[in-house]
Parts: structure tokens; C-alpha cells; sequence
């Protein structure tokens, strides 16, 4: 039995905590001192949220790269040090206070002027990758169900996450979400000066207009009494609240606002995120990572927005995760998407049935079952939903988005839905 096993197996309660809490400080300070302390005097954004994380951190990275900073990002979907870019083949954002040490020497080897971190709430409610790390900027994009199988509550989910803003960090400046629900929340755990963008009357950072298409967006914002204009070419309301927070960034950088502009039209894309696969096939191919009720309904409403004919899309559920979400996933899913195929996501050690059965009870509230087809194997769920769909029409696959790999039952599976999803249009076409 494994130390970790053996001392939760001894200690339970509070004790627990403490021990844990004792347990990882010791270990965050190892690694700092392994490696030579690398994050001291770093200049360090922090991305947070349930959802845009790795598409702020994009935008972000963009942004300061065309200011001609050289960077280094840390996300879910990759890891880059100075325009060198690697996948991040985890499956976590924050795997480790070794990993992400290392990260922070490799970014100072390469004399790097702004380090990018996407981290999650588990990483914060553990003490676990920041150890060492004062914040120049801190981001939280939203906050919607997701992890409840570890928070319990949306109180102890949304407290993981407010601690990013906290004095512990340090972080000068705090861009939050005026239009989140829980946007009070934060802001009144914020140590550094708020930018709160939006088009609610609380933000400074005041989105006035948008225009939407299948090209991306274009806004107008007010910054205090300042007007704005500015692009993107990722598609979707909620890609336009990502680029906003990113711009909101640059606000706290003092970067010019023409180049803030240049650097967020700059991001063509981001690896499973609204990622298009085209073959030559006349509909469109959308792989997104969308795993809970709140991203899948960003995307399938930016997609109903912009399809001339149906959306089809391929999803399910993550074994071994929060389980309250699946219904609501199902729910959303019936009501937002024309024809639906539901199957296997990663299993982990879950009955994929049982998976599967859960999240179909959420479609059937929706009462979307004659739209439904629920199929075991993905790749033949994939092939179904390709053969259906006509000119004009989107298939839209989420669940998997940037990873190569899935868990089936303990098994690493190989799987990358981008060229799964290539080799079956090349199929279509024979």
C-alpha cells in the first residue's frame, strides 16, 4: 500500500488536513529548492474558472507574444517555452509541484518575460503548483457546476478558486467576470485592483457590442470612458467573454491598446477547443473539450448561431468524476442539439452503461429521446453522426478535445478524436 494510502487509511478528520496540508508544503518547498527556487522574481499571469481557461491563457500568450514578449504557457492542452510547443499528455492541468518547478527553471533557462499558468481549483485547494509564486495577474473567467465530486459544494468550489486571489499570491491586479454569478463572491476576496469586464454596469472593462459569425467576432467595449474596438476568429459569445478577460490582461500590463487588439486577432486557434477538422467534407467538423453543462451550452448555442442546417453532436460523460453533472449534460444536450449521439467518453474504473444511462435521463427530461441514439463504441458513433449529416450542417464532437489518449477501464487507449475524426471522413469519401 502506498505511504499517502496507508496514513488516510490512520488519519482521518481534520487531522487528515493537516497532515496533508504539512505533507504538500514540505514537498512544494523540495522541488523550489531542487531547482533553484526558479519562480522567484517571475513575472506570472494565473488563469482560473470552470471553463476558458486554456483559451484565456491562449489569448493571453498571443497577446504578449505580439507585444514581443517571449513567454511560456503551462495549460490543460499544451506546454510552450519561448514559441516551442509540447501537448500536455496528462490529462491535468497541474500534474505535479515537480513538473511544474521544472517548468519554471526551463522558462528562467530560457530568460523568458512572462510566464502564462492555467490552474485549477484542486491545485489550489492543495497547495499545489504555485508554492513559491507571487502573481503580477490574476484571472477567473466563470464559475458553473463542475468538480462537485471533490468540492461537495458550489461554496467550497468557488472558495478553491478565490484563493488565486488572495494576498498569499500577491497578485496586483484581479480581472474578473462582472457578469458571473459569482462575481461578488470574488471581488470581495480580491487583494489587487479589480478589472471587471463585461456588459454588466459593474465592469470597468464594459462589453457594448458584438457581432457574431462562423469567421468569429467583432466588439466594441468601453474601458472607464476610453472606446474600444477589436477582432477575433474564434467563434462563439463565450470565446468574445475569453478574449475580453485577455484583454483585460494587457489593460494590467499598461500594454498599448493597438496592440492588445493585434495580439488577440492574432489566435487562429487552440488544440481541442472549437478546433474545425476539414477533409473536403461539405459540412463542418468541430472537436471541443466541452465536459459540463455550461460549456456545452456555449458551444451549441455559437454553433445553432452559425450552421445553416442541423448540428449533430457526439458526446458523454467522464467516469470517476462529478456525477451530479451528468443529467444536467444530457439536459442541455436535448435541448440544444439536433440529432444526438450518446456514447463513451473515458470510463476510468465506472460502468460505461451506467455512464451512459445517467446522462441519458437528463436527455430525457428534455424529452429528446426520438433525436437520441446511444451507441457503446465512439468511433462507430462518429461514423453514424458523419453519414448523417448534410451539406450545411455541423458535427460537433466534445468530451475529448486536445488528448491523445483515453481511459477505458485503467487501459490508455490511443485516441485523438482530430485524426479519428480525419480518418473517417476519408472513409465517407470513398
Amino acid at each position: 500500500m502506498a505511504p499517502k494510502a496507508i496514513i488516510r487509511k490512520i488519519v482521518r478528520g481534520p487531522a487528515l488536513r493537516a497532515v496533508e496540508t504539512s505533507f504538500r508544503t514540505s514537498r512544494g518547498l523540495y522541488w523550489q529548492a531542487r531547482y533553484g527556487f526558479p519562480a522567484k522574481g517571475a513575472h506570472v499571469i494565473a488563469v482560473t474558472g470552470t471553463n476558458g481557461k486554456t483559451t484565456t491563457a491562449s489569448y493571453i500568450n498571443a497577446m504578449l507574444q505580439s507585444a514581443g514578449f517571449k513567454t511560456a504557457v503551462y495549460t490543460t492542452a499544451f506546454i510552450e517555452i519561448n514559441g516551442e510547443r509540447t501537448p500536455n499528455r496528462t490529462h491535468m492541468t497541474v500534474s505535479s509541484e515537480a513538473t511544474v518547478q521544472k517548468f519554471f527553471a526551463d522558462a528562467k533557462a530560457h530568460d523568458i518575460d512572462w510566464i502564462i499558468l492555467e490552474v485549477t481549483s484542486h491545485a489550489l485547494d492543495q497547495n499545489r503548483g504555485l508554492t513559491g509564486v507571487k502573481l503580477h495577474t490574476a484571472v477567473i473567467t466563470n464559475l458553473t457546476q463542475e468538480h462537485l465530486d471533490y468540492h461537495k459544494t458550489m461554496e467550497n468550489y468557488a472558495a478553491a478558486k478565490a484563493k488565486l486571489l488572495s494576498s498569499r499570491y500577491g497578485a496586483k491586479y484581479c480581472i474578473l467576470n462582472a457578469d458571473d454569478d459569482w462575481f461578488n463572491f470574488f471581488k470581495q476576496r480580491s487583494s489587487g485592483q479589480i478589472i471587471a469586464y463585461g456588459e454588466s454596469k459593474e465592469a470597468n472593462l464594459q462589453l457594448k457590442t458584438y457581432d457574431l459569425s462562423a469567421h468569429g467576432s467583432s466588439l466594441t467595449a468601453r474601458y472607464n470612458d476610453e472606446h474600444i474596438a477589436f477582432t477575433s476568429e474564434l467563434i462563439g459569445k463565450f470565446n468574445a467573454y475569453n478574449a475580453l478577460a485577455a484583454y483585460g490582461v494587457g489593460l494590467s500590463l499598461n500594454l498599448d491598446k493597438e496592440v492588445i487588439g493585434k495580439g488577440v486577432a492574432a489566435l487562429k486557434s487552440v488544440p481541442g477547443r472549437m478546433e474545425q477538422v476539414n477533409a473536403g467534407q461539405d459540412f463542418s467538423v468541430i472537436v471541443d473539450y466541452a465536459i459540463t453543462p455550461d460549456a456545452l451550452e456555449n458551444v451549441l448555442t455559437a454553433l445553432q448561431e452559425v450552421t445553416k442546417g442541423k448540428v449533430h453532436i457526439v458526446f458523454g460523460a467522464t467516469g470517476d468524476r462529478d456525477k451530479t453533472k451528468r443529467a444536467p449534460m444530457g439536459e442541455v444536450v436535448g435541448r440544444l442539439a439536433d440529432r444526438i449521439y450518446l456514447t463513451d467518453d473515458e470510463t476510468y474504473s465506472e460502468d460505461p452503461a451506467a455512464i451512459r444511462e445517467q446522462v441519458y435521463t437528463g436527455i430525457k427530461t428534455a424529452k429528446a429521446e426520438k433525436k437520441t441514439v446511444v451507441l457503446d463504441d465512439r468511433r462507430v458513433a462518429i461514423q453514424r453522426a458523419f453519414k448523417a449529416a448534410k451539406k450545411g450542417d455541423t458535427v460537433l464532437l466534445t468530451g475529448i478535445g486536445h488528448q491523445d489518449y483515453r481511459d477505458m477501464g485503467g487501459v490508455h487507449e490511443p485516441w485523438d478524436e482530430r485524426e479519428v475524426a480525419r480518418e473517417e471522413l476519408s472513409f465517407l469519401k470513398k
